[in-house]
């Protein structure tokens, strides 16, 4: 095996790992501090059982994945490995969980702004991004090089919703291209320095970063066909 597909080899892989682990769960919590993880300092709305347990899976991810990520740098591969299975139930309880959760609110209506149907476009997208990078990943979950990159990836991903909340006015008055490019941006800056240090663009993190940019404007043209109304209608109904 090559030193570019050992664990963490380096201090580079280390840092890229941890600060973008680290990013995200900032930026998860900046987003959602009002509304969940200190709701009760800024009198917010009480929260449905599924919205909670949505809040809770999607949290338990960010930070086994920062967790994971600590340990593979401290050397306990060992205990890396075993957390694994742990870490394939929290996403398909974040798949299932957060997909329930986006059905259930295009069906009360809770959407922020665009009409429920077209908005389900969004988070439903979210999921389906999510499932490629992580199915894909735990797929190559012995080959550490690409391992890495795609869950890295399928975290960053789902960043959207997290800038969607963060309330800063300049953030809020750009919409949905704001939130989608932030997203790109801190998914572009961990490729940019994975590839400047390594001296290329690995393969993982070129077809990620891909997948993650193009559903976006994919999700914006397919929202409002009558194909994606008439099943959009048929999930709700």
């Amino acid at each position: 095996m090559s030193k570019e597909a050992t664990v963490f080899s380096s201090s580079i892989d280390r840092r890229l790992y941890t600060w973008g682990a680290l990013v995200a769960v900032v930026i998860v919590f900046a987003g959602f501090a009002k509304t969940y993880f200190l709701k009760a300092s800024f009198g917010a709305p009480e929260l449905s059982t599924l919205v909670h347990a949505h809040g809770l899976v999607m949290t338990l991810w960010f930070l086994f994945f920062l967790m994971q990520v600590r340990l593979v740098a401290m050397r306990r591969t060992d205990l890396h490995r075993r957390a694994g299975v742990f870490g394939a139930v929290v996403a398909a309880a974040v798949l299932i969980v957060g997909t329930a959760t986006a059905i259930t609110a295009a069906k009360l209506g809770h959407t922020p702004g665009p009409p429920p149907l077209i908005f389900l476009v969004i988070p439903l997208g979210d999921m389906l991004v999510f499932a490629l990078l992580v199915s894909t990943g735990l797929y190559y979950r012995t080959r550490s090089d690409i391992h890495r990159r795609l869950m890295l990836l399928s975290c960053v991903g789902m960043l959207t919703a997290a800038f969607a909340r963060i309330p800063i006015d300049s953030i809020q008055a750009g919409g949905m291209p704001m939130f989608f490019g932030l997203t790109d941006l801190v998914a572009l800056s961990c490729v940019t320095y994975d590839t400047v240090k390594h001296r290329r663009l690995h393969p993982a993190f070129g077809w990620g970063m891909l997948l993650i940019v193009l559903s976006q404007p994919a999700r914006l043209l397919l929202s409002g066909t009558p194909a994606w109304q008439q099943f959009a209608s048929w999930l709700v109904s």
